[in-house]
Parts: C-alpha cells; sequence; structure tokens
C-alpha cells in the first residue's frame, strides 16, 4: 500500500505545473509563447525574474518532497528511486495539461538533491557559472548534470545511486529533444539561449498586438 501511495503521490505532485500556474497569475499562458517549455526559464525568458525564480523554486522543492514523503512512507529502498522518477515523469507529462509539461530538470535537481546533497549542491554552483559566463542553458544543464557520477565516484556512492544519477536526468534529455524538435528554427534557437525578461514587458507586447 505505501509503494503505490508513494508513487501515486510522487506523479500527481510532479503534475502541478508551477510555470503555467505562475505564468497566469501574470497574464501569460506560457505554454504559447518562446520555446513553449512550461518551465523555469522560459517564465524568466517572458515573465520576468522574480516569476522565474519562484518556479524553480517550487520545481525543485516539489522534487525533494516526492523523496522526504516517500522515505517518511517507506523508510527506503527502491522505492525511493522510482518515487524519483515517478515525480519527473509528472513534470514532464502533467494529466492537469494534457500532458505537456516541462523538461523535468529543476524536478530532477530536487531529487537528486536529497539523494545526492553534496554532489549535486556542486555541480549547482558549476551549472551557475555556467549560466553566468555562456548564457546558453544546454551548457548548464550539462554542468548540472554531466559530473555527478564521476563525484559519486569520488565521494564512494552506492553502484545504484551512481546509475541512478546517470538514469533520471536522461529523462530530461529525452524530453528536450521531444518537446523542441518540432519546433522552428528561432524558437528552437531561444530553448538554448537564456535572459530575464523586463518586468512588464508581456504587458507591453500584449498592447502592441492590440495597437
Amino acid at each position: 500500500m505505501d509503494f503505490a501511495l508513494s508513487l501515486v503521490f510522487s506523479y500527481f505532485l510532479g503534475c502541478i505545473p508551477f510555470a503555467y500556474l505562475i505564468g497566469r497569475l501574470k497574464g501569460v499562458d506560457i505554454r504559447t509563447v518562446g520555446d513553449r517549455n512550461v518551465g523555469a526559464f522560459n517564465v524568466c525568458r517572458h515573465v520576468g525574474l522574480a516569476a522565474g525564480a519562484s518556479t524553480l523554486a517550487a520545481d525543485i522543492g516539489k522534487g525533494a518532497l516526492a523523496i522526504v514523503v516517500t522515505k517518511a512512507l517507506s523508510g527506503g529502498g527502491l522505492i525511493v528511486f522510482l518515487a524519483g522518477g515517478a515525480v519527473v515523469v509528472g513534470d514532464i507529462w502533467p494529466v492537469f495539461l494534457r500532458f505537456r509539461g516541462g523538461r523535468g530538470v529543476a524536478t530532477t535537481v530536487g531529487v537528486l538533491l536529497i539523494l545526492l546533497p553534496r554532489e549535486t549542491s556542486i555541480t549547482l554552483g558549476l551549472a551557475g557559472i555556467s549560466l553566468l559566463i555562456t548564457r546558453h542553458s544546454i551548457w548548464c544543464g550539462a554542468m548540472l548534470f554531466v559530473p555527478v557520477p564521476l563525484l559519486c565516484l569520488l565521494f564512494g556512492e552506492t553502484h545504484l545511486l551512481l546509475a541512478y544519477s546517470m538514469a533520471v536526468p536522461c529523462l530530461s534529455g529525452a524530453a528536450h529533444w521531444i518537446s523542441t524538435r518540432h519546433l522552428h528554427s528561432e524558437a528552437q534557437r531561444e530553448s538554448k539561449r537564456f535572459w530575464i525578461a523586463l518586468e512588464g514587458s508581456h504587458e507591453r507586447q500584449n498592447s502592441n498586438k492590440i495597437r
């Protein structure tokens, strides 16, 4: 019973579309702008820094919460790893948005922060530096996840955690490929770039369209 409850809870927790909800509060349907991704980067680009940071924190939080609750219910074991996968799947394919969600990056970070706190904290710093220097989301994602298995080896983590640190980010990579392959060239380029929208820019865009 705890097994099924943990998986169902984790999936539906992942389904909460914070990017969509926060965008709507600002009058923007995040599914219709930029690269159409229901995620923190797209919110930053088209809504603003505060909205993007709130989305990022919420998505990381739901990944972490899924692991914490599952550990409390089950005490650990394989179910914790499955729950981590379920919350990421929920973020990518949320039932509330007809299975068109984000790419699971921030939610994966939340999962790994609980399971591999040292390794993930280090790669978060590396990813932040990469984003500041390159303004490139692909490089940022690479710095988030590629070094984690190497750090697992360095810190002597179990083989199961090592394998998991490689498997879960693959969900995000697959989601990125699926969600961008049919976009036109400009939207594909935007999916790789990072900037912060000026406050109120979407209101100005809407008013320009009306005129």
